[in-house]
């Protein structure tokens, strides 16, 4: 019989962060990237928060924002966590980010083949898109294999065919890019479900 698995340290925070990352060119730097955020448990409570940049390249440029109802749960999660993911480290786009707060969070669709986060706020609509979506896989990162360096991160990852980021109806340019995570072939763009963050 296998044994329990119990991840030693603190649970940080525990939800969903399915995420899109764009490039116009395989081979050139990211040119859109969204990243979802659905907490459940954390220091700061539940809340939901969109991060976007329009222009990741580009400090204070207006369409990178984050849309959040709750606030000092946003900030935490952008300093502490998506600063140090691969695709968004040392942008200039994440300096000047600009935060709003959100109307309303929608799911739409079915992740077993496509599937929609549609996130309101202030009269704009942002609709992340995944499709084409394959078989869940789940997994454990240890600490030196995560994105901070200092967190178990027990994940699991729905990856796709095709997804897009529209604000208002107009897409961003670009498509996400083939990744291999845990083994497994997947893209920069995916549905991350069940994701716990474990100071270790």
């Amino acid at each position: 019989m296998a044994e329990t698995i119990l991840f030693p340290g603190q649970v940080e925070w525990s939800g969903e962060n399915p995420g899109i990352s764009l490039k116009t060119d395989p081979e050139g730097p990211f040119t859109a990237l969204a990243s979802f955020f659905r907490v459940v448990l954390s220091p700061h409570g539940r809340g939901h928060a969109l991060v976007l940049l329009e222009a990741p390249q580009q400090s204070g440029a207006p369409g990178n924002l984050c849309l959040t109802d709750n606030e000092p749960l946003a900030r935490w999660l952008v300093a502490e966590y998506v600063s140090h993911f691969g695709a968004w480290r040392d942008l200039p786009g994440l300096a000047g980010l600009r935060y709003q707060a959100l109307d309303s969070v929608a799911t739409e669709g079915d992740p077993a083949s496509t599937y929609a986060e549609v996130v309101r706020a202030g009269g704009m609509t942002v609709r992340l898109t995944w499709r084409g979506l394959s078989k869940p896989f789940c997994f454990a990162f240890p600490p030196e294999r995560s994105a901070t360096g200092r967190h178990h991160m027990p994940s699991l990852f729905i990856g796709c065919e095709g997804a897009s980021i529209e604000i208002d109806g107009r897409a961003l340019p670009g498509q996400p890019v083939p990744r291999e995570v845990a083994g497994q072939r997947i893209s920069t763009a995916m549905l991350a479900f069940s994701e716990t963050w474990i100071r270790a």
